[in-house]
């Protein structure tokens, strides 16, 4: 929301439609794939993916990207550096997701992929983009939830996918990843 409200505060109107665009595609890959593996079981076992880290992709598209607007005005160099530490900060967030165990390795690394592509495709279109003035007093105020809220579930949504998911897939339970573990050690036997 801080990178959005930066951009129509800089009546950057193309911008705004792009970020919301990539952002948004972004986020509903991470959806589908969440919701083929609960619903339908769809992920790949021996890696353990069932489906992108939602978490990583947000801090993957976010930091880079927020780093990138806060250094617009800087040298190149500062500029460079500054969306270097928003990806590295980024990296260090999905693979924050694997000891929790909230992700697999396998979906840490693909949501943050997923993220990065999303910031570098959105940094690329914004580099050639002339027309648009971003308030760094702006930026510095947004910053504080530029730094949160890619950590920060606002709804239930995990919650609200599992439903969608089982109701699409007419499942009374959803698929879980002890189901792999349970068929694995049926095959050992």
């Amino acid at each position: 929301m801080a990178i959005a409200v930066w951009l129509i505060a800089g009546k950057s109107w193309r911008l705004t439609w792009m970020w919301a665009l990539l952002f948004g595609i972004g986020m509903a890959l991470v959806v589908v794939t969440k919701m083929a593996f609960v619903g339908w079981g769809i992920g790949v076992a021996s890696v353990e993916f069932a489906g992108f880290s939602g978490h990583a992709m947000r801090a993957a598209a976010v930091y880079p990207v927020a780093a990138f607007l806060a250094f617009r005005s800087s040298s190149s160099r500062a500029r460079y550096l500054a969306t270097a530490a928003g990806v590295v900060f980024a990296i260090l967030i999905a693979a924050s997701r694997v000891p929790m165990m909230a992700h697999s390795v396998s979906e840490s690394v693909t949501g943050c992929i997923l993220g990065l592509a999303v910031a570098a495709a959105f940094i690329r279109y914004a580099s050639n983009e002339h027309h648009w003035a971003l308030s760094r007093v702006l930026v510095v105020l947004c910053l504080p939830i530029v730094l949160i809220a890619p950590q920060v579930e606002p709804v239930p949504a995990e919650q609200w996918i599992t439903q969608a998911a089982l109701y699409l897939s007419g499942r009374d339970q959803p698929y879980t990843r002890a189901m792999w573990q349970e068929s694995k050690h049926r095959g050992q036997e």
